[in-house]
């Protein structure tokens, strides 16, 4: 039958012809289940219809690298919901053009099309935007957060303005608005599949390891002995899956969503700076936007930041598999990928090695400039602080969310 029709990437994109890519992909992620292309239409059309509700007062283009309507329902970082949300509360005023997909822009290069006005929003990792804007490499000093509760905490604390995002404003004409937080590990190709499970850092010394546009990320692999190879996405599946590079260095949710766990054998938990897939905005389009729009915008990304916060917990256990003996239908238990988990002792160990606190001599180039550009405070101290007001094992549930501008 018709309406039985299974969708693929031909089909959807016909219905986006007809009813625009944005509504389409907003549709496909509230449905649930197989997709057929009737299923899909009939939805797209009711949410193109509702999306023409209003007059919109401007139009913004969201450039949100590699994501689209499939792999966040892997990495539940919010970018969709945050769209949605934010034509629905503003009664129809902003429009969101959502372009996923790689299609304006990557993960190198969102930041700086969002600080040229090209897109108006954008999501990639601070990581990689941290190339064009140097500013973010304050969240990723070595074992600076010592668990995601950790990050969240941080991202609703009212001091992150002051030490993070008004810089980033004043910096690089970026404002800040939600992020989902894990914190990155090693993970390892095929090579290992028939190793023991590693257990310690010293197991690691010596391999090869890519490393994505983090500047400070390198530091610390350095210290560790991980030799980071900068090497292009496209070249890093093929080098793990034939054994030209021993691991790559990312989060799991991210290995996950893109597509890496079909050449992995191990994650390790290596927890040792940060993975923070964020969404953010050019400052001055949201300082043209009328006061109460501002509200709305700040109102939705502090709800968003609650969304990545319950969602992507979830998503970690359930779909990806982020945890020892990963269920056999999450992406790391179909893939036979095992999940490392490194005792407190030997996260001590590593953190040892490489953390500013313990040895602080390399860090010191990059921790005079950023403490420059914060306006004079020692930010890697007060993130670290401010990171160490909850207990260590807090779970990401407890956190409470606060309204970080609001009570700066």
């Amino acid at each position: 039958m018709a309406n039985q029709t299974p969708l693929d990437r031909r089909g959807f994109f016909k219905i986006a012809g007809r009813y625009g890519l944005t509504s389409t992909v907003l549709a496909a992620t509230s449905l649930a289940g197989p997709l057929s292309v009737s299923g899909l239409a009939r939805a797209a059309s009711q949410t193109a219809d509702a999306r023409k509700a209003g007059t919109p007062l401007m139009t913004l283009k969201f450039g949100a690298s590699g994501f689209n309507e499939e792999n966040l329902k892997i990495q539940e970082s919010g970018q969709l919901w945050f769209a949605q949300e934010l034509e629905k509360r503003s009664d129809g005023a902003l429009k969101i053009e959502f372009i996923g997909s790689n299609a304006i822009c990557n993960q190198l290069d969102c930041v700086k099309k969002a600080q040229q006005g090209i897109v108006d929003l954008f999501s990639a990792s601070t990581q990689n935007s941290a190339g064009a804007a140097p500013y973010y490499n304050v969240l990723d000093f070595a074992y600076m957060f010592p668990s995601r509760a950790s990050q969240h905490y941080f991202f609703y604390h009212p001091k992150s303005e002051k030490l993070f995002r008004d810089p980033m404003r004043k910096r690089h004409n970026i404002q800040f608005l939600f992020t989902h937080c894990e914190l990155r590990g090693i993970m390892l190709g095929k090579k290992f599949a028939d190793a023991p499970l590693i257990t310690s850092v010293e197991q690691l010394a010596g391999t090869k390891n890519r490393v994505t546009g983090t500047q400070l990320g390198r530091i610390a692999m350095q210290l560790m002995n991980l030799n980071p190879v900068p090497i292009s996405w496209e070249e890093t599946l093929d080098g793990l899956k034939q054994g030209l590079i021993d691991g790559a260095e990312t989060w799991m949710g991210a290995a996950a969503y893109a597509n890496m766990a079909p050449v992995l054998s191990q994650a390790v938990d290596l927890r040792f700076f940060c993975g923070t897939e964020h969404t953010a905005m050019n400052n001055k389009t949201f300082e043209k936007l009328p006061a109460k729009l501002q509200d709305v915008v700040m109102e939705t990304a502090f709800d968003a930041q609650q969304y990545t916060q319950v969602h992507q917990e979830k998503a970690l256990v359930e779909v990806v598999g982020a945890v020892p003996n990963p269920g056999p239908d999450t992406v790391f238990g179909k893939n036979k990928v095992r999940v490392a988990t490194l005792s407190d002792a030997e996260i001590l160990k590593a953190e040892k090695m490489c953390s500013p606190e313990y040895n602080p001599k390399p860090w010191e180039e990059w921790r005079e400039r950023l403490n420059k550009m914060s306006g004079g405070s020692d930010v890697y101290k007060e993130i670290y602080n401010i990171a160490r007001e909850i207990p260590k094992d807090a779970a990401v549930s407890s956190v409470k969310p606060r309204r970080w501008w609001q009570s700066a």
